[in-house]
């Protein structure tokens, strides 16, 4: 078992926990762990409010990603991708970001306007997503969490710094 079970809401893995830092591992094959974990992070996910979850935010470094953004694009379903890869990226825009794992901070990131994904969905069947504005940003964000990147790795070191600095005594506020 991966996971605690017991919980209802995994628990988000918060910056600078060294997970998040890291490649996540490829998914071989498709079984009722991996289906569990699925539910579990689309579970968290809608609990917390968050419109995308990778798995190595919930402590498993497995490639997995789950995006909802319903709630701005109402035509759009749930996706969970298991083994996401972008295959082409066009164009250039910056926006405002938030992360679950960077808690009350948000910044503006420069992504491409539109992407295509590639990757299985949650039955193993090979799938391929053409994302644009807000979709291609989830994707990217979630893609990056996969990678080993947050989003204060896409900053200017300038403001990664102040970040840090910020973050380091928001944190010992808090203990």
């Amino acid at each position: 078992m991966f996971y605690n079970k017991k919980m209802a809401v995994l628990e988000i893995k918060k910056y600078p926990e060294k997970i998040l830092k890291e490649k996540a591992l490829p998914i071989e094959y498709i079984d009722g762990n991996i289906q569990r974990l699925m539910d579990d992070m689309i579970e968290t996910m809608y609990a917390l409010g968050g419109i995308g979850l990778a798995a190595n935010q919930v402590g498993i470094s497995k490639r997995i990603c789950v995006i909802d953004i319903s709630a701005i694009e109402e035509e759009m379903p749930l996706i969970v991708l298991v083994n996401p890869e972008i295959i082409e990226k066009k164009g250039s825009i910056e926006s405002e970001e938030g992360c679950l794992s960077l808690p009350e901070y948000k910044t503006n990131v420069k992504r491409a306007e539109e992407v295509r994904v590639k990757g299985l969905d949650r039955k193993g069947m090979p799938i391929e997503i053409e994302g644009k504005g807000f979709l291609a940003r989830a994707l990217q964000h979630e893609i990056d969490h996969l990678d080993g990147l947050l989003l204060i790795d896409r900053i200017s070191p300038i403001k990664r710094e102040f970040f840090k600095k910020r973050y380091k005594k928001t944190m010992a506020g808090n203990k």
